[in-house]
């Protein structure tokens, strides 16, 4: 991933644990323990769908781990599969020779994180698909962390442009995701249920790989098959709890408050019969990735301790309480002891104050160096699961002990580059970011510190 993290026995140790965690959450094989056929029947979680009792069987696929759950569930379904529509991030497609293997699928890459017109395109493409399924067809939908940048479809009356520049604000402001797609429901069509709602009458099953904490079904992807909780009221309080009202284009504000005021209907709430006929299922989570990181590390002769799943808040803070308790960790233990690795999962958020370049990983790793300067055999990594880490092509960053030191050498002050945000212009002279590539999977992130 790195080469520093690779120079040492320590380094290539941990690259191995990561691995483990990385491809225990791989799509493809999520979607083959979620769903078995026998003969002509589909058993997913219990459920028994009879394919002969299905006119034609539809798959959609969005987000960036679409293009491995797709080429699963096609291998399953065989002929039976009739036509699929597959949207996923750029670098995250399938590989040239599977798109000419199966001709069924077509395949459209869109922007992320802030939306474009290709993912417009890609929204029509699906409503195109799934418009034309009937009461006795079988959608089955493969939902994936970012599905709610890329599936783009703005509601009546506001631009795509609008739809771009509330998104930037958002992803600067320090919204949760979950403060940030209760918006995105309430200015799109699909989000909310609303793909569910173009499904109904037919029956729609949708496998589901969690990048949210604590895994909200409603959240993922902005919920789109699932009953929304949330409404214009609440979507208002989130502008104004980050002081966006002003600064938000006014299509998105007059849409809120006609919504508000019931000039149109509320997301589609639980109790509605379009769901009816849908069956939601959860295949793959942060809880997967951390326990085979835990097994990993006890495989590497490592002891584990696992802290969190539901790790949250501003990076920058996370990563220095990190610091701190690896310091503590670092000072109690005694010599001849194992090894220990402190495993963490969830994700943290950035309020952007600065100019620079970075991710919430990258962030979190440099609020950490002063801390852990001078202590020997500490290597914290942070890593998105994605192999993505904001804007840029790192999933991370690493930091130890020696960090500091290397960095002054430099002439590069940590804490004047996080104050400008721009954390990857200081791991990037030192080698220390992580860069993976896509990793066709998306179950949050991983934060590890590994004590010698």
């Amino acid at each position: 991933m790195t080469t520093s993290l690779r120079a040492t026995k320590e380094g290539e140790r941990i690259s191995r644990m990561l691995a483990a965690a990385v491809n225990a959450v791989e799509p493809g094989e999520a979607v083959e323990r979620a769903v078995t056929r026998i003969g002509n029947d589909l058993v997913i979680e219990g459920n028994v769908f009879s394919l002969p009792e299905y006119e034609r069987i539809f798959v959609v696929g969005i987000g960036k781990a679409a293009s491995s759950m797709s080429t699963a569930i096609a291998k399953i379904l065989g002929d039976c599969l009739h036509e699929g529509v597959i949207l996923v991030k750029d670098g995250y497609g399938p590989k040239k020779d599977e798109r000419r293997a199966d001709k069924r699928f077509l395949t459209l890459e869109a922007g992320h994180p802030i939306p474009d017109m290709r993912g417009v395109k890609g929204a029509q493409e699906i409503t195109r698909l799934i418009t034309s399924a009937g009461v006795k067809d079988l959608v089955l939908c493969l939902i994936s962390g970012g599905g709610s940048a890329l599936l783009t479809s703005p509601a009546e009356g506001i631009p795509l442009e609008n739809l771009q520049e509330l998104t930037s604000l958002l992803l600067a402001c320090g919204a949760t995701i979950q403060e940030i797609n209760t918006i995105r429901k309430h200015v799109e069509t699909l989000k909310g249920g609303g793909l569910a709602r173009l499904v109904y009458p037919a029956t729609l099953v949708s496998l589901i790989l969690s990048d949210v904490i604590g895994d909200p079904l409603d959240v993922i992807a902005s919920g789109l098959t699932v009953p929304d909780r949330t409404t214009f009221e609440d979507a208002w309080n989130v502008l104004a709890k980050y002081a966006l009202i002003s600064r938000t284009p006014s299509p998105i504000i007059n849409h809120i408050v006609r919504g508000k005021e019931g000039e149109f209907p509320d997301t589609p709430k639980i109790g509605d019969p379009i769901f009816g006929k849908v069956h939601n299922i959860l295949v793959g989570n942060n809880l997967m990735a951390t326990q085979a990181l835990e097994n990993a590390a006890i495989t590497e002769g490592t002891m584990p301790i696992a802290i969190s799943t539901h790790l949250r808040g501003e990076a920058s803070m996370v990563g220095r309480s990190l610091a701190a308790l690896a310091k503590q960790f670092a000072r109690q233990r005694m010599q001849g002891n194992p090894s220990v690795c402190l495993i963490c999962g969830g994700e943290t958020t950035v309020t952007v104050r600065g100019n620079g370049l970075g991710g919430r990983n990258q962030e979190l790793a440099l609020s950490a160096v002063e801390e852990l300067g001078g202590i020997d055999g500490v290597v914290l990594v942070a890593l998105a699961t994605d192999g993505s880490d904001g804007p840029t092509d790192a999933a991370g960053a690493v930091a130890t002990g020696n960090t500091l030191q290397r960095a002054k050498r430099l002439g590069l002050d940590p804490a004047l580059f996080l104050q400008r945000n721009d954390a990857y212009h200081f791991f990037e002279p030192l080698g220390d970011l992580l860069k993976p590539g896509p990793t066709m999977t998306n179950v949050n992130d991983l934060t590890i510190i590994y004590i010698e």
